[in-house]
């Protein structure tokens, strides 16, 4: 499966732990911010860092915006936030994603061209990322910052295996503790019971750990 790639114009609060997140789970993030200070504490984290106003349109060509799949927009400035929508907009960005500080905001965004709005911070921010990933693949239900429940389609790399088989929690540190296929749910799985495609199944772990069994099993 091929990588998205991802930019983050703004490194605010919220633009900082989409690109973290996003960076984190091994995925290439151009960040901007028109702040140099904040760029550069940024530089060390981030696959690349680069300041300018999100508004000037010469700049947003030379990183090539327009080949990033996916762009966040960041800004807590109004007219930065809606320029730049309506510039990655005209360059032809595939998604655009604002963070939008109120409901005028939202609606302008969208008729400017934004595809997807978000309104809250950190949580939401953590989420946003991953599911920009994700896509439908899976869904993630977080119960602490740091541990969540994976349910997604049994990949194929588990389809014909048992759980002694996979061992994922050796080699993952995650459980499996639910499998549903149809209207059955078997709460807990028998570690002889085979996956086959038809199984939704339910995973439990830290966030690192999840991450890590979705790209083992190239979902993201």
């Amino acid at each position: 499966m091929e990588k998205k790639n991802f930019a983050v114009l703004g490194l605010g609060r919220f633009g900082r732990n989409v690109a973290l997140t996003l960076e984190q789970m091994g995925y290439n993030v151009l960040g901007v911010d028109k702040d140099e200070a904040i760029a550069a504490e940024m530089a060390e984290s981030l696959t690349e860092v680069v300041s300018f106003d999100i508004r000037d349109a010469h700049s947003l060509r030379e990183v090539d915006i327009a080949n990033f799949d996916v762009v966040v927009i960041a800004s807590k400035s109004l007219e930065a936030s809606l320029m730049a929508t309506m510039l990655c907009k005209e360059f032809g960005v595939n998604e655009i994603v604002v963070k939008a500080i109120d409901e005028r905001h939202a609606i302008m965004a969208e008729k400017l061209g934004a595809s997807r709005i978000i309104f809250s911070e950190r949580d939401t921010a953590r989420r946003l990322a991953r599911s920009l990933v994700l896509g439908k693949a899976a869904d993630l239900m977080e119960i602490d910052k740091d541990m969540g429940i994976l349910s997604m389609n049994a990949p194929p790399e588990l389809v014909g295996k048992d759980l002694i088989e996979t061992n994922l929690r050796a080699k993952f540190n995650v459980n499996v503790i639910a499998i549903k296929n149809g209207e059955e749910l078997i709460i807990p799985p028998p570690p002889r019971r085979k996956f086959v495609a038809q199984d939704k199944i339910f995973v439990i772990g830290t966030s690192d750990m999840l991450a890590k069994f979705e790209r083992a099993m190239n979902v993201i």
